[in-house]
């Protein structure tokens, strides 16, 4: 069989390339593999509006550098200038800014639908752990990005986020001095994150996302225990693609209008001999320690409140990456409902702790 999809656009230009680069078997590949339908299929397509953000966030990035300066003296100066003065680099900030957030909730969304419907249980443990790692280096992402505008609310929100580490026996200070490049943060910080922000964190992210989306085009799309499923499938390439290039195009004109209409704001140039300024608290997805911190008492028995929350955010996080290997029954397609009832539970803890930070 010709695996030349018949409808592809300009055929001429795709048979010029595989007579040069072997397209056909990558392209017959994809044409077999086949994703499954059943009531919950819609959640299929967050894993692809990740990757969408991903790259958004990638080339938007690129534009961005091309006229960033990362020191102490000129980085405020240059996102002043590329707002400003670089013309449409007011947009690109802001779809760049945007997309960050939607890239956090599509990451989100994604991980907590894969978590409910089972789909981290063999053999597919390997694409739950690319996973979590890929959310917490967006979760990296967020943290070291919003230090390099170099303005008020940025310095201080980075200087309270760094100061809660500290509590961690051990590593705690150990890493806090790796970010901040010393005491406290300074000059140094900033050329740190800058680094970690465009060099080590890309690179560890494309290397997860490769991993990720071999393993998914592999094992394919997970049907949740005890559903049933439509017939026939849908085959992924092309009918699934252009499915999933749809879901694309409405985001991208979500990211658009939240871009035009409400563009990022350019706050003023950091002073650090300045008081922080009164209500500063992180992007939204950082809420729940945030807020977590304030509710808990500053010291339990003889323990800190600080100590106590970072403990136990390390437990829940090891716990979460383990879930595929401690969900006994769903990995012998048996209904685990204590493990739904969990999942359930952090949704609507986080839900709350978010709404809590905004309203009090």
């Amino acid at each position: 069989m010709d695996p030349t999809p018949r409808n592809l656009p300009f055929r001429s230009v795709y048979s010029w390339l595989d007579r040069r680069i072997p397209l056909s078997p990558f392209v017959e590949f994809l044409s077999k593999k086949e994703i499954p339908r059943h009531k919950h299929s819609i959640w299929y397509y967050f894993g692809g509006l990740t990757l969408f953000f991903l790259i958004v966030q990638i080339i938007s990035g690129i534009l961005l550098l091309m006229y960033y300066r990362p020191s102490p003296d000129s980085a405020h100066e240059s996102i002043v200038y590329i707002t400003n003065e670089v013309p449409f680099g007011w947009i690109i900030r802001s779809v760049h800014s945007w997309g960050a957030h939607l890239m956090v909730a599509m990451i989100l969304i994604h991980m907590f639908s894969v978590y409910l419907m089972k789909a981290y249980r063999k053999p597919r443990e390997m694409m739950w752990l690319t996973g979590v790692a890929l959310f917490f280096l967006t979760l990296g992402f967020g943290f070291t990005g919003y230090l390099l505008p170099w303005d008020t609310m940025a310095y201080f929100a980075t200087l309270i986020g760094t100061e809660i580490p500290k509590s961690i026996p051990v590593i705690g200070k150990i890493a806090v001095g790796f970010l901040t490049g010393g005491e406290e943060v300074g000059p140094a910080t900033l050329t740190r994150m800058y680094a970690i922000h465009v060099v080590v964190l890309p690179l560890l992210t494309l290397s997860f996302v490769g991993l990720h989306l071999v393993l998914n085009q592999v094992l394919g799309q997970s049907v949740p225990i005890g559903v049933a499923t439509k017939e026939p499938r849908i085959p992924f390439f092309p009918n699934f693609a252009l499915r999933d290039l749809r879901a694309w195009a409405v985001a991208l004109a979500l990211l658009s209008g939240l871009a035009i209409m409400l563009p990022w704001p350019v706050g003023e140039e950091v002073d650090p001999l300045a008081s922080a300024p009164e209500g500063i608290k992180p992007d939204w997805y950082f809420l729940v320690l945030y807020q977590t911190l304030r509710i808990v008492p500053s010291a339990i028995f003889s323990l800190s409140g600080e100590m106590i929350v970072n403990l136990g955010l390390l437990v829940v996080s090891v716990v979460w990456l383990l879930i595929p290997f401690l969900d006994r029954k769903a990995s012998v397609e048996q209904k685990s409902p204590a493990f739904t009832y969990l999942g359930v539970a952090a949704i609507l803890y986080m839900a709350i702790m978010i709404a809590l930070a905004y309203l009090t």
